[in-house]
């Protein structure tokens, strides 16, 4: 993991194999953004003609690299695109220097030691700088053992003009080392392939992170499963060698008054079942477990912060496989609720192994349940790769959360829960069937859900099947493969919870 220090030292003395600036668009004009000022000044203050001459034009994520003059102990400088300069008096977006940070720490793969002399003035800077260039600085190369003389993330980065003796500043930064070892501890687990990462090897992984972190954490295996008559979870792991787990991570503040339970998913690899996946649609689907894989993060984050708020993470796993033993098109599962699902689609899974995980949660009675799972096609036709939808049975609720997603820079959208819709999950066999009508595929699912909540909880369902894989060349602080989409969100939801503010 790559190191955060927040420097006392100026950006022309600092020792570093690489100074990242930030540069911007004032009409026509190219300006260098505040933070970088000694490194201008080592260049006679024509940082940004020279910039130009080499065809920069300040656009959000260019880079520009040039050899630094003879004023500057770094012998290479990056320039970075800010996009347009703020209004005078007004700061830089955080989610701009974000991205700007992650794209710097992406291209300085192979540089020890980066220091970024980016506009930090506010601990909220430091902090979206801090978050970009240690979430840049991911990559993924446990199996590529042909590979190992490939270039590395920095191992350190230094914030310039963080002023580290500052409470906030060094809060800022502290938060986001945390935050973002999180995230990629999420993005870790969603690239590990499906026959290293079974329901009992993730199970495995959350009961080292409580280890660590002082969690509570239980897991029920299959003969517990079975015994309790969670019959959604057992019947989506069926049909696999891999038997399935519902894991219980529990973080507790004696201070706490309010609490929060959070539900993934976490499908370790989702071939369809009966209903199998057709060839070009199966390759990636070791990525669905990424909702179970974000709560963990979550939680672990929240201990690590030491939020004044109860979290409990709940996460479903199982192995969507077909065989002799697999659930068929047409069984009728008998949930944890005692409900009766009649399962017309077994590549409708998701929803099964979170109703039971949903129940469970509810019988504690938390203050509000978040479910965050890679549950359906649909939303990703709806909204795109990029974009969460949030779905919730309380519309403030669902305000707060798009909001919340927007304040961290996750892209989200509120999205409605149609009461006619469920209708077209009435089943003639059983109390009701996992799939319905195919248009509004998203909100159907969304209402599946919402019959397995406890009476009187607040419900929220993230649906990040769009944005939990990033199949395209990276960008900003976003790789390819596993992003650890909605942590972020989660968190701030925490946060705020324990504030009172939610």
């Amino acid at each position: 993991m790559t190191a955060l220090t927040l420097s006392t030292a100026g950006a022309a003395t600092l020792r570093a194999d690489a100074l990242v600036v930030g540069v911007a668009k004032t009409g026509k004009a190219l300006v260098v953004a505040p933070g970088a000022e000694a490194v201008d000044k080592a260049f006679d203050g024509r940082l940004a003609a020279v910039l130009e001459t080499l065809g920069a034009s300040g656009g959000e994520g260019e880079t520009t690299k040039l050899p630094a003059p003879a004023g500057l102990k770094a012998p290479v400088v990056l320039a970075v695109g800010l996009g347009s300069a703020p209004e005078d008096g007004e700061a830089y977006d955080t989610e701009t220097l974000r991205r700007a940070a992650g794209t710097a720490a992406r291209v300085l793969f192979g540089s020890k030691k980066v220091a970024f002399a980016l506009p930090v003035a506010s601990a909220e800077a430091t902090g979206a700088v801090a978050e970009g260039a240690l979430l840049g600085a991911y990559s993924f190369d446990a199996f590529q053992e042909q590979q190992k003389d490939a270039k590395k993330p920095p191992a350190e980065v230094a914030l310039l003009g963080a002023k580290p003796r500052d409470k906030a500043h060094k809060a800022a930064a502290e938060r986001a080392q945390a935050v973002a070892e999180e995230i990629n501890r999420a993005r870790d687990l969603v690239n590990t392939p499906p026959n290293d990462l079974t329901p009992a090897a993730f199970a495995a992984v959350a009961q080292a992170a409580g280890k660590d972190h002082g969690l509570k954490v239980q897991v029920l295996d299959e003969k517990a499963l079975a015994k309790g008559g969670f019959g959604g979870i057992l019947g989506v792991g069926a049909g696999s060698a891999n038997p399935p787990r519902l894991v219980k991570v529990a973080y507790t503040h004696p201070k706490a008054e309010k609490s929060l339970a959070l539900v993934g998913k976490g499908i370790t690899y989702d071939s369809g079942g009966i209903s199998l996946k057709p060839a070009g649609h199966n390759e990636t689907m070791k990525c669905d477990m990424a909702g179970a894989a974000a709560v963990l993060a979550a939680v672990v984050s929240a201990a690590r912060l030491g939020l004044e708020v109860n979290v409990t993470a709940w996460l479903a796993l199982a192995e969507n496989m077909p065989s002799g033993s697999a659930t068929r098109p047409g069984d009728v599962l008998r949930m944890y609720s005692g409900k009766t699902v009649e399962v017309l689609n077994t590549d409708a899974e998701g929803r099964l192994v979170l109703a039971d995980a949903i129940t469970k949660a509810s019988e504690e009675h938390p203050d509000a349940i978040v479910d965050v799972a890679t549950l359906t096609g649909a939303m990703v036709l709806a909204l795109g790769d990029r974009t969460f939808g949030v779905m919730a049975n309380d519309d403030d609720y669902r305000t707060a959360i798009h909001e919340i997603a927007g304040e961290v820079g996750e892209q989200s959208w509120p999205m409605p829960l149609p009461a006619d819709l469920r209708k077209s999950m009435d089943s003639p066999t059983a109390d009701m069937a996992n799939m319905g009508v195919r248009m509004g595929g998203g909100l159907v699912a969304g209402l599946f859900l919402q019959e397995f909540v406890g009476e009187g909880i607040t419900w929220a369902h993230l649906d990040i099947a769009g944005p939990a894989f990033h199949e395209g060349a990276p960008y900003g602080y976003t790789p390819k493969g596993g992003t650890g989409s909605s942590v972020r969100t989660l968190v701030r939801l925490a946060e705020l919870t324990a504030a009172g503010e939610l």
